[in-house]
């Protein structure tokens, strides 16, 4: 393989793993406050996605995106209030059908309103064919925007848990509910939080890869998988390690081309998928702790 090859996958690899990563952020967000796996996360990126592209057909591709998140953050918040809120302590299985559930009736409501078409939002600098020339190698400008967004986000989210009085809030409910009931905070409203923060998260990554990876109704399923692995990859819950195994997800898929026809590209997540769960189910960089499902 040669250099320029090489460092082409590798930057293909990179693109994709962060967005994996951010999809895991997502999973780890409501993980963290409810231990609740939403399964329904990549619904969120989808959604984000779609609910841009139709927003761009009358207004600037910023508004359009502001927009998409908003709705989607709306959408989070009914979904936690409507079906999750009024449960009282339920079983882990019943809040994974649940939100397996959810996904599927979002995923058919998205068929219904948006068809079965391919969308994109247009690429924020450039056309599709311009590029970034590194030595031979050509970079489309998009991914620079992918990765600079993503790295926004991840170092917010970072600001927000450690230093925002709401961040602490939701961190303390985490960590002991009770009392942190017992402090005045109210644990309904965090988790409430949690969702429309997953739920923003997810809806601008589905706004910024979508001039890449383009946004259908069924898209969010891949990335609920690939997300899901990372976040068990890294230690269910660690969102700082979600990013590292998101880059070695993305690169292990990237160079699979290489030995591989790239239509069983996805083979390499379930696959890690099963080892991780089999071998080491707290993640690489997890503990025993992190691998036992909390009670809602």
């Amino acid at each position: 393989m040669s250099p320029d090859l090489l460092f082409q996958y590798l930057v293909a690899g990179i693109t994709y793993g962060t967005i994996y990563a951010i999809v895991a952020i997502g999973f780890n967000i409501i993980y963290n406050t409810t231990g609740i796996i939403n399964f329904a996360q990549g619904e969120f990126v989808m959604l984000g996605g779609m609910i841009g592209v139709t927003l761009h057909a009358f207004v600037p591709v910023p508004v359009a995106i502001a927009g998409a998140v908003l709705a989607t953050m709306l959408v989070g918040a009914l979904i936690e209030m409507l079906f999750i809120r009024w449960l009282r302590r339920p079983s882990v299985l019943r809040l994974i059908i649940i939100t397996i559930g959810l996904s599927i009736a979002i995923r058919e409501l998205a068929l219904l309103l948006w068809g079965e078409g391919v969308r994109a939002l247009p690429y924020f600098t450039g056309t599709a064919v311009t590029s970034l020339a590194i030595g031979d190698v050509h970079i489309s400008p998009q991914v620079l925007w992918v990765l600079g967004i993503s790295a926004v986000m991840v170092a917010a989210l970072n600001f927000f848990f450690a230093r925002t009085l709401l961040g602490r809030q939701m961190r303390a409910c985490a960590c002991n509910r009770e009392a942190a009931q017992l402090c005045g905070i109210s644990a309904k409203n965090m988790v409430t939080l949690s969702f429309v923060l997953s739920a923003g998260i997810g809806a601008l990554a589905g706004c910024v890869i979508s001039p890449i990876t383009y946004v259908q109704y069924d898209s969010g399923t891949s990335l609920a998988i690939k997300g899901f692995t990372v976040a068990i990859l890294g230690g269910l819950g660690n969102s700082m390690a979600a990013i590292a195994a998101g880059l070695l997800l993305g690169t292990l898929e990237s160079f699979s081309i290489w030995v591989m026809p790239a239509a069983y590209k996805d083979v390499i997540a379930i696959s890690i998928l099963l080892f991780i769960l089999f071998v080491r189910p707290s993640g690489l960089f997890g503990n025993a702790e992190a691998a036992r499902l909390k009670d809602y």
